[in-house]
C-alpha cells in the first residue's frame, strides 16, 4: 500500500487537470504589460531556479561521501514537488484572495485558473500573472530545500518528502501571503521583505532548527566535508542566481531593479570578506569554505533590504550578519546542536539580521514604498513593526515545524536506522554512489 501511494498522488492531479483545465481567457482592456519588464522577469525566474542546484551542490559539497547525492537530490527533488503543489492550490493558498490576513483562498487560481490572457497581478502589473506565478514558485521551491542542510545524513527520503509538502502548505503559504499580499497581516503593518528575508531564509532557519532538535544528533558528527570544489560552485552558482531572487523582486527592468541588484553584489562581498577577516582575528587561516559561507550569509542578509536601502548601508548588512552568523555558529557547535550544515545560524539568523537592519536603513528615497523611514533616519515606526514581525514569525515557524515534524513522524518515521546512516543515505536511500 504504502508503495501505491506516491504514485496514487499523480493520478489525482491527472484527474484534477482534466476536471479543471483552465481554459477561461482573461482579456483586460488598457493593458499595461511591458515587454522590457516581462523578459527580465522571465530571466529572473530562470535565474532563481538556478539557485536551487546551486544549493544542491553547496550542500552536497559539505557533506561527506556517502551522502553527497542524496543530500543533492533533497534540493532537487523540491522543484519536481513543489512545483505540482503551487500548481494545483500552492499559489492560491500564497496569493489567492485574502482569508484573515493570513492565507489566500485556494480556489481563487486553483489549478492555474486565470492565468490565461493579459491579466496581472495588482503589485506587478506590467507582466503577466502567468509569469508572476511561476517566478515566485522559485521561492517556494527553494525554501525547503534550505531547511535539508540542518538534518543531512539521517532523514529518510519518504518521510522528508512528506515534511517538506506540509511545510510548503502549512508555513511557507501563509507567510508569503501575511507578507506579500497587500492584505496580509504583516504587509499592512508596514513591514518590509523585499525578496524573501521572512518569508524565505527565517522560516527555513527556524524549521532547520527545529529539525536538528527533532531529529537529534547524527551517531558520526565529525566528518570532513567530501568536495570543498562542489561548494565553490554552488556559491557561484547561488551568488548568480540570486540576482533574479533579489533584482528580480523589483517586479520590472528599472532603477529599482539596478539598486537591488548594486546592493545584493556589494552585501554579499563584505560579507565573504568580513567572514575571512574575522576568522583570521580568532587566529584561524583564512579558508574557501569561509568564504563562501560568508558570501551566501551576504546574500541572505541583504535579501529582505535589497530594494529598500542604499548601496553604503548594504555595506554594513553584509559585514554585520557575517560576524554575527560566524558567532552563531561557535556557539551552535557549543551546544552540541547538531545542526549539520548551519542553516540556522547562517540562513535563520542571516535572515533575522538583515529584517532588522532592513528596519534600521530603509529610506523613501531608494523606494517610494517606504512610508516609514529606518532608526538610521529618526524614525521608530518601522523598527518596531519588524521587532514585532520578527517575534511572531519566528515562533510561527519555529513551532509550526515541530508540530509537521511529529505528525510526519507518526506517518512514516523520520530517521534512518543507525545500520544505514553508518552505510550512507546514497545507498541505504536510493541504492547509489559515488
Amino acid at each position: 500500500m504504502k508503495q501505491i501511494i506516491p504514485f496514487g498522488t499523480l493520478i489525482i492531479a491527472v484527474l484534477l487537470a482534466i476536471l479543471a483545465p483552465s481554459t477561461e481567457v482573461t482579456t483586460v482592456e488598457e493593458s499595461t504589460i511591458d515587454t522590457g519588464d516581462t523578459a527580465w522577469l522571465l530571466m529572473s525566474a530562470a535565474l532563481v531556479l538556478l539557485m536551487t542546484p546551486g544549493l544542491a551542490f553547496f550542500y552536497g559539497g559539505m557533506v561527506r561521501k556517502k551522502n553527497v547525492i542524496s543530500t543533492m537530490l533533497q534540493s532537487f527533488v523540491c522543484m519536481g514537488l513543489i512545483t505540482i503543489i503551487w500548481v494545483i492550490f500552492g499559489f492560491s493558498l500564497a496569493f489567492g484572495d485574502d482569508v484573515g490576513g493570513i492565507i489566500g483562498n485556494p480556489s481563487t487560481f486553483y489549478m492555474m485558473k486565470g492565468m490565461l490572457g493579459n491579466a496581472t497581478w495588482p503589485a506587478l502589473p506590467t507582466v503577466p500573472i502567468a509569469l508572476f506565478a511561476m517566478f515566485q514558485l522559485k521561492f517556494a521551491v527553494i525554501t525547503p530545500a534550505l531547511i535539508t542542510g540542518a538534518f543531512a545524513e539521517r532523514i529518510k527520503f519518504n518521510a522528508y518528502l512528506i515534511f517538506i509538502t506540509l511545510f510548503v502548505i502549512v508555513i511557507y503559504a501563509p507567510l508569503a501571503h501575511a507578507t506579500w499580499h497587500p492584505e496580509g497581516i504583516l504587509a499592512k503593518m508596514g513591514v518590509l521583505d523585499f525578496a524573501g528575508g521572512t518569508v524565505v531564509h527565517m522560516s527555513a532557519g527556524w524549521a532547520a532548527l527545529a529539525s536538528a532538535l527533532y531529529l537529534g544528533k547524527r551517531k558520526e558528527q565529525a566528518h570532513t566535508p567530501s568536495r570543498i570544489s562542489y561548494v565553490i560552485l554552488g556559491t557561484g552558482l547561488l551568488w548568480f542566481g540570486w540576482f533574479g531572487f533579489n533584482a528580480g523582486s523589483a517586479g520590472g527592468a528599472n532603477e529599482l531593479a539596478a539598486s537591488a541588484f548594486a546592493t545584493t553584489t556589494t552585501a554579499s562581498a563584505a560579507a565573504a570578506m568580513a567572514w575571512i577577516f574575522f576568522d583570521i582575528l580568532k587566529g584561524k587561516k583564512p579558508s574557501a569554505m569561509g568564504a563562501c559561507i560568508g558570501a551566501v550569509v551576504g546574500l541572505v542578509a541583504i535579501t529582505p533590504a535589497a530594494g529598500f536601502v542604499t548601496i553604503p548601508h548594504s555595506l554594513i548588512i553584509g559585514i554585520v550578519a557575517a560576524v554575527i552568523s560566524n558567532l552563531l555558529v561557535i556557539w551552535r557547535t557549543k551546544k552540541g546542536i547538531d545542526d549539520t550544515l548551519d542553516v540556522f545560524p547562517c540562513h535563520g539568523v542571516g535572515g533575522m539580521v538583515g529584517m532588522l537592519l532592513t528596519s534600521v536603513f530603509a529610506h523613501s528615497s531608494v523606494n517610494g514604498a517606504v512610508t516609514t523611514n529606518g532608526l538610521f533616519f529618526g524614525e521608530t515606526g518601522l523598527f518596531t513593526a519588524h521587532l514585532i514581525a520578527l517575534v511572531g514569525a519566528s515562533a510561527f515557524a519555529f513551532f509550526g515545524a515541530l508540530l509537521l515534524l511529529k505528525i510526519t513522524d507518526m506517518l512514516a518515521p523520520l530517521r534512518v536506522s543507525e545500520k544505514d546512516e553508518v552505510l550512507g543515505l546514497d545507498v541505504s536511500q536510493h541504492d547509489e554512489e559515488l
